[in-house]
This record gives C-alpha cells, structure tokens and sequence, in this order.
C-alpha cells in the first residue's frame, strides 16, 4: 500500500499495490502494521456497504463525536463517488479544511478519515457501492454532521444533488 498524506492532518489516500497476472490481480487493502507504520492505530469493529441506485445522490456529511469517535476507512468497490471530508475538530491545525477526491472501482484508492472528520460523498454513477470499515460502533443518536450544501465548504458538486436525506439537508451551517 502506498500511503499519501491530504490536506487535512491525519487523513490519508491508499492506493493499492495490485500483484497481476494472467488470472487478474491481488492486492492488499488493510494491513494494521503499515497503518501502524504511518502513526495510525485502527482496528476495524465493522464493516458497512451502502448501495445508491442512481447518480447525484448525496450522502453525509457525518461523524461520530467523541468519546465514540470513529475513524474510517472507505473505499468505492463499484461505480464512482466524489469523497468528501471536513476536519471538524477545534484543536486541529486543519479544522475546517475541506478536502475532496474522486474514489471509483478503477484507481481502487481509498480514503482514511481519522476521529472527528466529517465524512460525505455523492455518487457518480448509478448502482454505486460504497465499503466503510470502522473502528467504533455506530450509536444511533450520536451522530453529528455539516449541511452538505453549506457554501462555506466551497463544494461544487458535479450532478445535481439529489434524493439527499432530511437530516442531511438539515444540519447545520459551519458559520
């Protein structure tokens, strides 16, 4: 795995290291001792896969608060998404800062999201799905996130967004 820092302290991009031949290609998508090698302690409790069925649809921005904070790894297993995250931890040397990337099945990178990251993304292609592995368990009631279309995070989404949740058009503004 090859291991590149974002813009937002703690978050990485993963990009796979693929062995191939003639039957196709093996590569490793979590190793905690390379996590550990890069300062990141992440023991996966969960795995979660979302399907969105039709493109434009905009899900998040989210996070878990501490002392249930989770971090995430996600990774776009088929279609394509625009990844989204928001540092929303007051001590960090990056809070607020937003950053973004493209996540499909082709370039089969994924995207580290530490505690306190809001995380969102919208799907690019119909029949999309999306693989989270968590560290934390989910607790309903817990959860907290940033409106996705706040104009402080300065997202252009690139479809229309559509079928977003009421929660999700609901949460707050940053200012």
């Amino acid at each position: 795995m090859i291991f590149t820092r974002t813009t937002i302290d703690g978050a990485w991009l993963i990009t796979l290291e693929p062995r191939s031949d003639h039957r196709g290609s093996f590569g490793r998508a979590y190793c905690r001792r390379e996590f550990e090698a890069h300062g990141i302690r992440f023991d996966v409790v969960q795995a979660n896969l979302a399907q969105t069925h039709r493109a434009g649809v905009v899900r998040g921005l989210h996070y878990q608060p501490a002392p249930q904070d989770e971090q995430k790894l996600v990774r776009c297993v088929t279609g394509a998404v625009l990844d989204v995250i928001i540092d929303m931890r007051p001590g960090s040397p990056t809070f607020r800062a937003v950053f973004q990337t493209r996540l499909d099945r082709r370039e089969r990178l994924a995207l580290f999201v530490p505690a306190g990251v809001a995380h969102g993304y919208q799907a690019l292609e119909d029949d999309t799905e999306f693989l989270y592995l968590t560290d934390f368990y989910y607790v309903p009631g817990l959860e907290k996130g940033v409106r996705f279309s706040d104009p402080a995070l300065g997202v252009s989404w690139p479809l229309p967004p559509r079928d977003v949740t009421e929660r999700d058009a609901s949460w707050p503004l940053l200012s």
